[in-house]
C-alpha cells in the first residue's frame, strides 16, 4: 500500500511539473480596440498584449500592416513583470478617411521565430453629420487650372544669373560710355586746337632744362607736321624739310594757301635747325629754342587763317563721311556682340557636351519627351480595384479597352488607365482585371492573351523575351519585353520597344505597360523607378 501511494505521488509530481513548464513556456497573445465605431478622421486605440517568458524574443507588427486602416502612430513597447513572466503591450493609433465597414486583418506577432496571430476586428467608419438648417449650402465651384510648379527652379535661377552676367559684360565692354583718357580727349579736338595745346604743353616741359634738345625739336616738328597733314592735306610727316617747303610754296603760288613769304621762310629756318639738332647733335641756346617754338605756333596760326573756308559741298562730304564712319562703328559693335554671344553659346555647348554627353545636351535643347517625363514631378497614386499603388511621371486617365476573346468570358471587371498615345511617342498604362469566381485562372495564358492588344494594332516583326521580375515590396511577376513594328497615326511604320509587367495580387491580374521608341535611352530609368514604387494594396 505504501509503495502504491509512493508511485501515485511521483506521477502526480511529474504531471504538476509538466503543467508548470507548459504554463511557463506557452505565450499568450491578445488584441483589443477601445472602440469599434468612429467618425471619419477619428482615431482608434488598438492594443496588442503579449505574455511570455522573460527569455523570449518578441517581434511586433511594423509599418502599414493594418490596411485598410492607416497607422497614425505606434508607441514604444511597454513592459511589466508578472512573477516569472513578462507582459508586453504595444499601442497603435489607427484611422480612416473614407466611410464604410472595414476589417482590421489579423496581425502577426513573431515569438521565438514562431508566428502568432490576433483575431480580425470589424470597424465602422461613419460620416460627419451636417446640420443643413444651420450650415448654408453652396454650389460646387468650377474647376480651376493650377499652374504646375517647376522643380528645376535652381537651374532656371542659374540660367537667369548667367544671362544677366553676359548682358552686363557685353554692356561694360561694348556699349558703356567709357571715360576718355587725356590722349583720347586730345584726339577728339580739332587739329588747330590740338596743335596749340600740344605746343603749350611743350613749353611747360623740362626738355630744355635737362638738355634734351633732340626730344624737344622732334616733338616740335611732329606737332606742326601733323597739323599740316590734317588741315592742309599734304603728306608732311614723311616729307623732308625741302619737300615740305616746296609743297607749301606750290600751294601759295596756286592760291590754295595764302601764306606770307616770311612765314614760310621762318618755318624753313626752324625745320633746318631741327635737322641739325636731330642728326648733327647741335644744341641751340634755350632762348633760341623757345623762340623757335613761338615761330612754329605762329606758323600754325597763320596757316589756319590762310586756309579757305570750306564750301557747302565740302561740308556735306564731311558730314556724309562722319555718318559713314558712325555706321561702320555701329556695325562693328553689333558684329562684336553677335560674335561674343555665338562664342558663348559654342563654349557653353562644348563644355556641357563634354560633361553630360552630346545626346543629353541635344535632348535638353529639343526637349525630348521621355527626358522631360523622367526629370519632371512624378505622382504617386492608386489605380483600379483592387488598387495598384504606383508612381508615374503623369496622372493616368481611365481609357476604354477591348478585351481578348480568349479570356473575355472569364473576366468580371477590367479597368485601364493610361498616358500618351501607343502609336506615337511614349505610352504608359496600368490595367487591373478581376475574374469570375468559377473561372479557371492561368497566368501564362492570361499574360499571352494580353499581348493581343499589340496584334490588334497591326504589329509585326514582334520579338518577345520573358523573365521574372520582383518589386521592392517583394511581389513577384512576369516581365515580357522586346521590339515590334507598328504604324503611327500617319500610317508610317515605327520601330518601338515594349515592356509589360504582369502580377497576380489580391485575386486580381494587374499589368503595367510601356511602349516607347526602340532607341530611347531614358525609358529604362522610367521603368526602373516605376517598378521600385509598385505595390498592391489590400481592400
Amino acid at each position: 500500500m505504501y509503495k502504491l501511494l509512493k508511485k501515485a505521488l511521483t506521477v502526480l509530481m511529474l504531471f504538476w511539473g509538466v503543467m508548470v513548464v507548459q504554463a511557463q513556456i506557452q505565450p499568450k497573445v491578445k488584441a483589443k480596440a477601445d472602440k469599434t465605431q468612429i467618425k471619419i478622421g477619428e482615431q482608434i486605440r488598438y492594443n496588442i498584449e503579449v505574455e511570455v517568458d522573460s527569455s523570449t524574443f518578441v517581434s511586433f507588427p511594423e509599418g502599414q500592416t493594418f490596411m485598410p486602416m492607416e497607422v497614425v502612430e505606434a508607441t514604444p513597447i511597454d513592459s511589466s513583470r508578472i512573477q516569472e513572466r513578462l507582459n508586453l503591450i504595444r499601442t497603435y493609433w489607427l484611422t480612416q478617411f473614407d466611410s464604410g465597414s472595414y476589417i482590421v486583418p489579423p496581425q502577426k506577432i513573431v515569438i521565438n521565430q514562431k508566428p502568432f496571430y490576433t483575431d480580425s476586428l470589424r470597424i465602422e467608419i461613419t460620416t460627419v453629420e451636417v446640420d443643413t438648417l444651420k450650415q448654408a449650402l453652396y454650389d460646387i465651384k468650377p474647376m480651376m487650372e493650377v499652374t504646375k510648379t517647376n522643380s528645376d527652379w535652381m537651374k532656371l535661377l542659374f540660367l537667369f544669373i548667367g544671362i544677366v552676367v553676359v548682358a552686363l559684360l557685353v554692356y561694360w565692354f561694348f556699349f558703356r560710355k567709357k571715360p576718355m583718357t587725356e590722349e583720347e580727349k586730345m584726339a577728339q579736338l580739332p587739329p588747330f586746337e590740338r596743335a596749340i595745346i600740344e605746343l603749350k604743353n611743350l613749353e611747360q616741359s623740362r626738355y630744355l632744362i635737362q638738355s634734351q634738345h633732340k626730344e624737344y625739336y622732334s616733338q616740335l616738328t611732329n606737332i606742326v607736321r601733323a597739323y599740316l597733314e590734317e588741315e592742309v592735306h599734304i603728306s608732311a610727316l614723311e616729307s623732308t624739310t625741302d619737300e615740305l617747303i616746296t609743297k607749301l610754296e606750290v600751294l601759295q603760288e596756286t592760291g590754295n594757301l595764302k601764306l606770307e613769304p616770311g612765314t614760310i621762310s621762318n618755318f624753313k629756318s626752324v625745320l633746318q635747325k631741327a635737322d641739325l639738332v636731330k642728326f648733327a647733335k647741335s644744341k641751340p641756346e634755350i632762348s633760341v629754342a623757345e623762340n623757335d617754338r613761338k615761330i612754329i605756333e605762329e606758323v600754325v596760326v597763320k596757316t589756319k587763317e590762310a586756309l579757305p573756308e570750306p564750301d557747302e559741298e565740302e561740308l556735306l562730304k564731311t558730314e556724309v563721311y562722319k555718318e559713314l564712319l558712325a555706321k561702320r562703328k555701329h556695325r562693328r559693335k553689333i558684329a562684336i556682340v553677335v560674335g561674343s554671344i555665338l562664342g558663348a553659346i559654342v563654349i557653353t555647348f562644348g563644355a556641357t557636351t563634354a560633361y553630360y554627353g552630346f545626346t543629353y545636351v541635344k535632348d535638353t535643347i529639343i526637349r525630348n519627351e521621355t527626358k522631360l517625363l523622367l526629370e519632371g514631378d512624378w505622382i504617386m497614386s492608386d489605380y483600379g480595384y483592387p488598387p495598384t499603388h504606383i508612381e508615374t511621371p503623369k496622372v493616368l486617365v481611365r481609357e476604354e479597352d477591348q478585351i481578348s476573346d480568349v479570356v473575355k468570358h472569364d473576366i468580371h471587371t477590367h479597368q485601364l488607365f493610361s498616358h500618351g498615345n501607343i502609336r506615337d511617342g511614349f505610352y504608359l498604362a496600368v490595367s487591373v482585371t478581376t475574374f469570375s469566381k468559377d473561372a479557371t485562372f492561368d497566368i501564362e495564358k492570361t499574360v499571352k492573351s494580353s499581348m493581343d492588344r499589340f496584334t490588334r494594332l497591326g504589329s509585326r516583326n514582334m520579338i518577345v523575351k520573358e523573365e521574372e521580375v520582383n518589386t521592392l515590396s517583394g511581389k513577384k511577376g512576369i516581365k515580357m519585353f522586346g521590339t515590334m513594328v507598328i504604324e503611327n497615326s500617319k500610317k508610317q511604320p515605327r520601330q518601338v520597344g515594349y515592356t509589360v509587367l504582369s502580377f497576380v495580387e489580391n485575386s486580381a491580374f494587374q499589368q503595367v505597360i510601356f511602349v516607347y521608341d526602340a532607341d530611347d535611352s531614358y525609358v529604362d530609368k522610367i521603368i526602373e523607378r516605376t517598378l521600385q514604387s509598385l505595390d498592391f494594396k489590400q481592400e
